[in-house]
C-alpha cells in the first residue's frame, strides 16, 4: 500500500523526470479538486496527502538513511498542492466560482518545479536532512516559496496592467 501512495498510483514510475510528471498530475488534479469540490476540499486533500504521504515515505524508506528514490512523488503532490493553494485561496476569498484562471495553475506549477529543482535556502536544508521527513519537507518548502512567489507575481502583473 505504501508503494502505491509514494508513487502516487504509479505516476512516479513514468520516465523521464518522474518529479515533473508527479507535479503535472498533481497540479491538474488539484485544479480539478478546486473547481469541482472547492477550496476547502483542496485544503483537506493537501493535509491528507501530507499525513498519508509522510507515513508512506517512512514505510518505504525504513532503514534507508539518506535515500530519496526518484519514483517517490507523493512529496511533489503535497508541495504542488501547497503552491496551488495560494492562488486558489486568493480567488476563493473573492468569491470566485469556476476554474482558476490562467496563468494561476501554470505559475504554481512552474514556480514549484523551479524551487524544487533549484533547492534554495530552506528547501536545500530540508533536502539534506537525509531522512524520510526531509523527503517531504523540501517539497513543502518549495511549495510555500512557489505559492508566495505566484501571489507576488500576480500582484506585480496586475499592478503593471493597471498603470
Amino acid at each position: 500500500m505504501s508503494k502505491i501512495v509514494t508513487t502516487f498510483f504509479g505516476v512516479g514510475l513514468l520516465r523521464p523526470a518522474p518529479g515533473t510528471w508527479g507535479s503535472l498530475v498533481a497540479v491538474l488534479l488539484g485544479w480539478g479538486i478546486d473547481r469541482y469540490f472547492g477550496f476547502v476540499v483542496l485544503v483537506l486533500a493537501f493535509l491528507a496527502v501530507c499525513v498519508v504521504g509522510l507515513w508512506a515515505i517512512m514505510a518505504e524508506l525504513k532503514g534507508q538513511v539518506g535515500a530519496d528514490p526518484a519514483e517517490i512523488v507523493i512529496d511533489e503532490v503535497a508541495g504542488q498542492w501547497l503552491a496551488l493553494l495560494f492562488p486558489a485561496a486568493a480567488f476563493w476569498w473573492r468569491g470566485w466560482e469556476g476554474w482558476l484562471p490562467y496563468p494561476a495553475p501554470l505559475a504554481a506549477f512552474v514556480l514549484f518545479r523551479l524551487f524544487d529543482i533549484w533547492k534554495p535556502w530552506l528547501v536545500g536544508r530540508a533536502d539534506r536532512r537525509g531522512d524520510a521527513a526531509g523527503v517531504l519537507y523540501d517539497d513543502l518548502w518549495a511549495g510555500l516559496f512557489a505559492g508566495l512567489s505566484s501571489i507576488f507575481a500576480a500582484g506585480l502583473a496586475h499592478g503593471l496592467m493597471a498603470l
